[in-house]
């Protein structure tokens, strides 16, 4: 069974999630968590959140979502920076040995 793993960025407009990037971050569980408990927020929401960074795997093509969290604007991008940083050593270490 195929499963590859996300991390899912969502606006919260009128009420409503609404998706607004998506990264790739490969087929490893193991790697995928460890990559999402690095990402700063908060996962007890209270309803006033409006950006948010959900751990989605897919199975066959079917999303299976496992964890999200709320952040600040500030944690957004700080966030956005480390899966980047991420992705490039997991993609270029290999390289470099």
């Amino acid at each position: 069974m195929e499963q590859n793993f996300y991390i899912m960025i969502h606006l919260k407009v009128k009420g409503e999630l609404q998706t607004i990037g998506k990264f790739y971050i490969g087929n490893k569980q193991p790697k995928a968590y460890a990559l999402f408990k690095k990402l700063k927020g908060n996962s007890a929401a209270d309803g006033t959140e409006v950006l948010f960074m959900e751990l989605t795997e897919t199975r066959s093509e079917l999303p299976v979502n496992i964890k999200m969290i709320s952040c600040t604007l500030d944690e957004l991008s700080g966030n956005c920076r480390t899966i980047t940083k991420e992705i490039f050593k997991w993609n270029n270490m290999d390289l470099l040995h």
